[in-house]
């Protein structure tokens, strides 16, 4: 790896790390784990399934919209390769769907269909305990290269560890409670994007960026914001005549 890529690499562990110090926002921390892994392992798109309390696993962050979509097909169809990912505990990878259609016929299908050609999905685990999966997507056949995924997984465990040491300030049973609470944030959240893409004519991404923009510049939880939009709360009033926001460079 290049001089620029390895302190790319290295401050996004101290971006993630930063993010656990100044405040611990499950869904702001997925997300923008995302986002990093995207840029820094030359995929198309990034997404990460959570188990909830029952074992189930929802989605919780995604960087497009097209793997947000693939990721609910998934689910939904409980049928994928970040599926058995998150089943065996292992990596779980595939350089050309079209050449293995019968691996995963209907989730192949649905991938090809939002423009994905390959995948490989890496656990979030600490020893035995799976709590979900890191899934990278390319729109092009081949092989993702092997320190890259050495990285996808440095990153799943960043994670895992930043959800899970929980235990070590209360009792096991708030870390449950912490995944059930990102996962009831996310349907919140997503009820907002909804109406800012309705109320200001944008898209899913834009709206979403809008109200995370917002909740950083307020030192605001997401969920919160989301809960405002949702209630025409006073409070984001401004946000709600927002213009659409400028692309990130």
């Amino acid at each position: 790896m290049s001089h620029v890529l390895d302190r790319r690499i290295a401050r996004t562990f101290v971006e993630l790390a930063g993010t656990l110090v100044l405040g611990f926002d499950a869904i702001d921390f997925l997300h923008t784990l995302t986002e990093r892994c995207a840029e820094l392992l030359e995929v198309d798109a990034v997404g990460i399934l959570l188990a909830d309390q029952r074992g189930a696993l929802s989605l919780v962050a995604a960087s497009t919209e097209q793997a947000r979509m693939l990721e609910l097909f998934q689910l939904q169809d409980e049928e994928g390769p970040c599926l058995d990912c998150f089943r065996t505990g292992r990596p779980v990878a595939c350089d050309d769907l079209a050449q293995e259609p019968q691996r995963w016929p209907r989730f192949t299908l649905a991938a090809r269909e939002q423009g994905f050609s390959a995948v490989h999905a890496v656990p979030m685990r600490l020893r035995e305990q799976i709590i979900g999966a890191l899934n990278l997507f390319r729109t092009s056949p081949g092989t993702i290269p092997e320190d890259a995924v050495e990285l996808a997984q440095s990153f799943a465990n960043v994670a895992t560890i930043s959800i899970l040491q929980f235990r070590a300030l209360r009792h096991s049973e708030m870390v449950t409670e912490q995944l059930q609470n990102a996962l009831n944030s996310r349907v919140v959240i997503e009820q907002a994007k909804g109406i800012l893409t309705e109320r200001l004519q944008i898209d899913v991404a834009d709206a979403f960026s809008l109200m995370r923009t917002y909740a950083r510049n307020n030192n605001q939880l997401l969920s919160d914001v989301a809960e405002q939009v949702i209630a025409r709360s006073p409070q984001v009033a401004g946000l709600m005549r927002t213009s659409k926001p400028r692309p990130h460079e």
